[in-house]
């Protein structure tokens, strides 16, 4: 039992420093911002790269769990010399734990997140009432939630999740933010996309 609580000890402060410092380089890159565009699950920042380039008043930020795609994504961010734009490393949750209460969501962005197609595993599908919840308490009223999939269920998933939720309301008409083919999109033959508006 001793060991099992000296694993767990240097477990939760190995989480203390990570989140320490993500919270310590989001303070300092977002400093004086009030609104972002968020994209969760980032992968290499081809689209936010391109989307930041085309809205240079915008700051835009990406997370994604894997080192490796936040290092190619920080070196298209340097070739291109993107000043209003930020990728981390980090968790959801703990991204939105450090995130300054201040900065507001103008827009959340969603593109071909894993769909989880097993019944067991849909629980880890990123789209969840507490994940709308939490994106739409950091969102005003016009606020944008943005969704894209190449999984059909997912997308149904997405929908219906969206019709349940009495902060979101979808917009049909809504065009899509901005067109910049992704590497995962450019794999796929059709794909579905969903404009919510935060009411």
């Amino acid at each position: 039992m001793a060991e099992i609580s000296e694993a767990h000890a240097r477990e939760l402060a190995k989480q203390a420093a990570r989140k320490e410092d993500l919270s310590r380089s989001v303070v300092a890159d977002l400093s004086g911002c009030q609104r972002i565009l968020f994209e969760a699950g980032c992968g290499h920042g081809h689209w936010l790269c391109d989307f930041a380039a085309a809205h240079p008043d915008i700051h835009c930020v990406g997370i994604d769990l894997i080192s490796w795609r936040i290092r190619k994504a920080n070196d298209k961010k340097a070739k291109r010399d993107l000043g209003n734009l930020h990728f981390y490393k980090a968790e959801l949750a703990e991204f939105l734990e450090v995130l300054p209460p201040a900065i507001r969501f103008e827009r959340t962005v969603l593109l071909f997140p894993d769909p989880w197609p097993k019944a067991k595993h849909h629980r880890r599908r990123m789209v969840q009432a507490a994940f709308l919840d939490e994106v739409a308490r950091r969102s005003d009223p016009g606020g944008e939630f943005c969704f894209r999939t190449d999984d059909r269920p997912y997308f149904d998933w997405t929908l219906e999740h969206l019709e349940a939720h009495p902060e979101w309301m979808i917009d049909e008409a809504a065009p899509w933010p901005y067109e910049s083919e992704t590497y995962f999109q450019s794999l796929m033959s059709s794909f579905d996309s969903v404009v919510a508006k935060r009411v």
